[in-house]
């Protein structure tokens, strides 16, 4: 069965259905036609500049890349075409995170070497030093965003590089051609994951290897009500779902991320656009949707369903949101920048699931890494997943054979968190490896504690980190950030008691330490190397 890129399942379906709005976001409107013409151009552009493919796939190993690369530093608004324009002209786009400081974006662009960088105007200013200096730039292309600020010198403008794509080049890309998504960087500096076209439409984006046209066309049969990504594109959960929907031929509302997070903002866009679908990411969207649903009414009558993944969502606040919207089925998906959406779980008002339905290629390692773990075995192992899944990390030979290994001649990704398989063959999640701590010789998932903790009604968020210990080469301790009108000291015990009554008594924090705030990254994942040093200073 033959593969797809992504610009060619768009071009089949602008040319079924060219006058279908394909994106919303803010006051832009643009459809399917326009899109495939608007990307042409710039892949014409990109072309014509001698960016493109200049070692194929058969001649590389799976860590290396043999396409030039653009960076994109951009907020949601017109995010999408820059990654398929980019794409059509053979050229790799690259998520870059705009929250890091231009220290980190220095050191990821030192490690990606872009040969281009498109970022949004309002951005620049942050960045110039960065993006002005000697680091082998050949391009820069400014996108419009209603800022006053002025373009970067040298920068061309994003409507002058379409205008100059004018004439077609000759370009014929190939599912080998890659997608790289930079990880979120919890712990340490992001690894871009190199994903083929062909094996990210089908794993992340609801895609199939097509026998024909037709079958991409006669999608378009049922255009059902928008799906609405609140989540920012520059990081792959949202970009995968917007993907998602545009290439199955819906409407995608964009979430304005060039603006503070609004729970208003979002709730007053879903009523508006009659939206069906909403995603965002864990409990830094999820709370304030519920207070903001909680304090004003809505009319989300053509909501079904809200998905949430690449964070936790607490079950306080998955309850809240039911509790609000008892109509919508709550989607949970697990899943991360190396493995795509390994699993979901469904919830609804007096139905919560807490285990992952797996999707195709989902496993559970053994502890050793040796074999796959079977329904009920007792063992907690390695989320893993088999087929469509990416080649590697980019420059990394010794990272990819260590996270993409062979077993039992099966080629996997290995995800890093720890599970175990149920009767019932569905994945129970226990928590990210790199954040277990190893206290008096028994092991504590941070994610454990953080539930029973951000369940209380006196917390507005709370990270768990490890701390050394004399006693016990590692102690638990909790940042806290209290609700508004609570007082800590007057927490401290209840907090205390909600631990002890619900985890073992090793896996109660050792201190709890009070915080203005939880610091998260742009992604809404927490900030865990911050948390590490908030605890080092408490203990200091």
């Amino acid at each position: 069965m033959p593969e797809w890129t992504v610009g060619a399942v768009l071009d089949e379906i602008a040319a079924a259905a060219p006058d279908r709005v394909m994106t919303v976001s803010g006051a832009r409107r643009s459809s399917y036609g326009e899109t495939a013409q608007r990307t042409g151009r710039l892949a014409n552009f990109l072309a014509g500049r001698g960016f493109g493919a200049h070692r194929e796939r058969a001649e590389l190993a799976n860590w290396e890349c043999g396409q030039d690369r653009v960076a994109l530093i951009m907020y949601n608004d017109q995010y999408l075409d820059m990654v398929i324009g980019a794409t059509k002209a053979r050229v790799v786009p690259v998520n870059v995170n705009h929250h890091y400081t231009p220290a980190e974006v220095a050191e990821l662009l030192a490690y990606l070497r872009p040969r281009g960088v498109i970022y949004h105007r309002g951005l620049g200013a942050k960045f110039a030093e960065v993006l002005s200096g000697d680091g082998g730039l050949e391009l820069l292309i400014s996108v419009e965003d209603g800022s006053d600020a002025e373009p970067l010198p040298g920068a061309l403008t994003l409507d002058d590089a379409l205008a100059a794509g004018g004439r077609d080049a000759d370009i014929t890309p190939s599912p080998d051609d890659l997608i790289m998504v930079c990880t979120g960087g919890t712990t340490g500096r992001p690894k871009a994951v190199m994903w083929r076209q062909g094996d990210a439409y089908v794993n992340s984006m609801n895609g199939a290897d097509h026998d024909d046209p037709a079958e991409i066309r006669q999608k378009l049969g049922y255009q059902g009500p928008p799906w609405f990504a609140v989540s920012p594109l520059l990081h792959a959960a949202g970009l995968w779902t917007a993907l998602a929907g545009v290439l199955n031929g819906l409407t995608v509302v964009l979430h304005d991320t060039a603006t503070r997070f609004d729970p208003r903002e979002v709730l007053t866009t879903a009523q508006r656009e009659g939206v069906g679908l909403m995603t965002m990411v864990g409990d830094a969207y999820a709370g304030p949707i519920a207070a903001e649903l909680a304090r004003a009414d809505y009319d989300l009558s053509a909501l079904y369903a809200i998905g949430t993944g690449g964070a936790g969502t607490n079950v306080a606040n998955q309850e809240a949101l039911l509790r609000r919207l008892p109509a919508i089925t709550l989607i949970n998906g697990y899943g991360s920048s190396e493995t795509g959406n390994v699993g979901f779980g469904r919830s609804q008002v007096g139905e919560r699931t807490d285990t992952f339905t797996f999707r195709d290629g989902g496993r559970v390692l053994s502890a050793d890494r040796t074999r796959f773990l079977q329904p009920g075995d007792p063992e907690i192992g390695w989320v893993a997943r088999s087929g469509r899944i990416p080649l590697g990390y980019f420059d990394d030979a010794d990272a990819t054979a260590a996270t993409f290994p062979q077993i039992g001649g099966l080629r996997v990704v290995i995800a890093g968190d720890r599970a175990a398989l149920e009767t019932d063959g569905t994945l129970r999640l226990l928590g990210r490896d790199s954040m277990v701590v190893n206290t008096g010789g028994e092991k504590v998932f941070v994610e454990e504690v953080e539930e029973v903790l951000r369940g209380h009604p006196g917390v507005a968020d709370a990270l768990v980190v490890g701390r050394d210990s004399a006693r016990w080469g590692q102690e638990v301790v909790a940042l806290v950030a209290v609700g508004d009108g609570v007082d800590p000291d007057a927490l401290t015990a209840a907090l205390d008691r909600a631990c002890t009554d619900r985890l073992a008594r090793f896996k109660v924090p050792k201190q709890l330490l009070f915080v203005p705030a939880i610091r998260r990254l742009g992604n809404g994942k927490p900030d865990y190397r911050w948390a590490k040093q908030q605890v080092m200073q408490g203990n200091s």
